[in-house]
């Protein structure tokens, strides 16, 4: 649209509604708090007339369209995978579109509807969401083969004390996760290299420098392979919930009831359902 096309627009709006959308002045253009409430509404509409076509195709008995899922970076690189292809076995004609981005990232797009439901690792206190547990999360603490501690036979927490680490950004589940974990513990950190990918991580600590925590989905692969080492503290385990957060009004979509009923069978005894 053209610049005086959109000013033609809001000009029509700010009549319709009676108030001001933006503050206007020659440096800056700001929308007002009643600007937020229509621009809030508007996207809510949006989400309806979607939601209203999907619901027509599903009188036609078959599930097609969209579903656009937000996944944390754990769960979708390393625990969606999987759970797509069933999907896209059993309901060849759905369209999926997948978001990977840290916990915060995911709340967001869930929260402004730009994905129809999210997967995190972390917790959240946004009450706009449904926060709903689907499975237990185990995490490693890790490091390259030639660390110290891996070759010794017993690891207590306060060996932990001083090392170097190498975790995700803040605004990851994983890092919140290890936030928590340091606190609790008391430990000091010598030094703190923040990536944002599991990836980075990994090939980070193959060449030999510092320790992390990370989801055994994340290790697995490697460990076994034998790139990465698990260095395991005395009588500790360390887990956390993964969840999915979706707005109420997509509670009834068809796709997004199909995608729980899927997160569910992939496991059945880690589901808790509301």
């Amino acid at each position: 649209m053209s610049q005086p096309s959109v000013s033609l627009h809001i000009k029509n709006l700010e009549k319709e509604f009676q108030t001001k959308l933006f503050h206007r002045s020659p440096k800056f253009l700001k929308i007002t708090p009643s600007g937020e409430i229509l621009y809030d509404r508007a996207k809510q509409m949006i989400t309806i007339y979607e939601q209203t076509r999907q619901d027509i195709l599903e009188q036609q008995n078959t599930i097609k369209g969209e579903l656009k899922i937000g996944a944390s970076f754990t769960i979708g690189e390393y625990i969606l995978p999987p759970l797509l292809l069933d999907l896209q076995k059993n309901y060849p004609e759905l369209e999926l579109q997948v978001t990977i981005g840290n916990t915060e990232e995911i709340i967001q797009s869930t929260r402004s509807h730009h994905v129809d439901i999210g997967l995190i690792e972390g917790q959240t206190n946004e009450k706009e969401l449904t926060v709903i547990p689907f499975m237990q999360d185990e995490l490693f603490i890790v490091s390259s083969n030639k660390h110290p501690l891996v070759h010794k036979k017993e690891v207590a927490i306060t060996d932990l004390q001083n090392e170097a680490w190498i975790m995700r950004e803040t605004g990851s589940g994983t890092r919140e996760y290890f936030n928590h974990f340091i606190r609790s513990n008391g430990l000091k950190v010598k030094s703190l290299l923040t990536i944002s990918s599991n990836q980075g991580i990994k090939e980070t600590l193959i060449n030999g420098m510092g320790i992390s925590i990370l989801s055994g989905s994340v290790v697995d692969r490697d460990v076994n392979q034998k790139n990465l080492s698990i260095i395991k503290i005395k009588n500790q385990e360390f887990k956390r919930t993964l969840s999915y957060v979706l707005s109420p009004i997509m509670q009834e979509k068809k796709n997004v009831s199909i995608f729980v009923e899927a997160l569910s069978k992939k496991w059945p005894d880690r589901i808790q359902k509301k």
